[in-house]
């Protein structure tokens, strides 16, 4: 097992890796909407589903891997009345194929963010 780590996600807020590869599959933890060179949250759904994207981008990289090797994601958003806004701007970072996913309502999010994004990708 590698364990992913990059300066350009912020760094995790409690005991876990922003991310692992084992066996050509990338497994990132989730990412919430914090700037990694603040540590402030972004403001509102669109500013924190584009960081969140961000910081996805970042440890894709470090991976050797980018968007078109996610393979699956689970989107968890503090009110699912935002599903439509978020789909759109989600659909801007997966254009072809899209991966699999999976969308939650979660009564609260670490940080009081509103969205959480992990992904597994494959190399």
């Amino acid at each position: 097992m590698r364990v992913l780590f990059s300066k350009e996600a912020p760094e995790p807020i409690g005991p876990y890796s922003q991310g692992v590869e084992v066996g050509g599959l990338i497994f990132l933890s989730g990412q919430i909407g914090l700037r990694p060179d603040t540590g402030e949250m972004a403001n509102g759904l669109v500013e924190q589903t584009r960081q969140v994207m961000k910081n996805i981008a970042a440890l894709l990289r470090v991976a050797g891997c980018n968007y078109s090797s996610v393979v699956k994601s689970i989107i968890y958003l503090k009110n699912l009345d935002d599903f439509a806004e978020f789909n759109k701007i989600y659909s801007e970072y997966f254009k072809e194929t899209p991966p699999a996913r999976t969308t939650l309502e979660v009564s609260a999010l670490p940080r009081n963010a509103l969205i959480e994004i992990d992904v597994i990708a494959r190399k």
